[in-house]
C-alpha cells in the first residue's frame, strides 16, 4: 500500500503501476486530470468505484462482466457448439471488436509455463474440459498467441481432446494484411510459408 500524505502523488504513484505508464506518463496523465477535473476526473472516479464494487468473473468462461454469468454466455444465439479457447480477458476482448465469432468463449487465464511452474492445474482447462461435455460443443477454435508456451498450451489441449473426437481448429498465423515482407521477422514468413494455400 503507497502510503503518501499527498493525494496527488498518491494517485501518481497508483497511476504508475498501470500497464504502459510510468512515472512521467503517470504524472502527465493526473495533471490533465486535474485540468479537466469536472470534465474527466469526477466521472473516472465514480467509474471506478462501480467498477471496484461490481466487476467480477464470468463463472462460466472467465470473461469479466457485472453479473455472475456474462453477457456472451447467457446468449442462447451463441450456443451454436463453436467454443474458442483465448489466453487472457483481453484476447477475448480482441475477438469480439471483430464482430466475427458468434460462438462462445473459454478464457484459460494464462499458458503453460514450465519456467514458471504453471501446470494444468493452475489454468482453467479442467474446466474447459467440464464445458466441452455440457454443452454440447462441436468445435473447439485455440485462438492462443504464437509463442512457445502459447503453442505448448495448444497441443497439450489438443492432446486432451483427440478422444472426444471433437473438430479442433487454429487461428490461421502468417502475413498480416497490409504486411510488408520487409518488415517481417523469421518466424512470421515461416509461418506464412508453411500455412499457404491455393490460389
Amino acid at each position: 500500500m503507497i502510503r503518501n500524505s499527498n493525494p496527488i502523488e498518491t494517485l501518481i504513484d497508483l497511476m504508475a503501476r498501470l500497464p504502459g505508464l510510468g512515472p512521467r506518463s503517470a504524472r502527465r496523465a493526473v495533471l490533465y486530470l486535474i485540468r479537466k477535473r469536472a470534465l474527466l476526473l469526477a466521472p473516472l472516479a465514480e467509474a471506478m468505484t462501480e467498477v471496484a464494487r461490481s466487476a467480477r468473473e464470468c463463472l462460466n468462461c472467465g470473461n469479466v462482466g457485472t453479473s455472475d454469468i456474462c453477457t456472451i454466455c447467457a446468449n442462447e444465439a451463441r450456443a451454436n457448439g463453436l467454443l474458442c479457447v483465448v489466453e487472457e480477458v483481453a484476447d477475448l476482448w480482441a475477438m469480439e471488436r471483430s464482430g466475427t465469432f458468434k460462438g462462445r468463449y473459454h478464457v484459460l487465464g494464462g499458458t503453460l509455463s514450465a519456467l514458471d511452474g504453471v501446470g494444468p492445474e493452475d489454468l482453467r482447462i479442467p474446466q474447459l474440459m467440464r464445458r466441452i461435455g455440457a454443452e454440447n460443443v462441436t468445435e473447439v477454435i485455440l485462438a492462443l498467441n504464437a509463442t512457445i508456451d502459447g503453442q505448448t498450451t495448444a497441443h497439450y489441449i489438443a492432446d486432451q481432446l483427440e478422444p472426444l473426437g471433437i473438430t479442433l481448429s487454429s487461428l490461421a498465423q502468417g502475413v498480416p494484411i497490409g504486411g510488408e515482407l520487409d518488415y517481417l521477422d523469421d518466424g512470421t514468413i515461416t509461418a506464412a510459408l508453411n500455412a499457404r494455400k491455393p490460389l
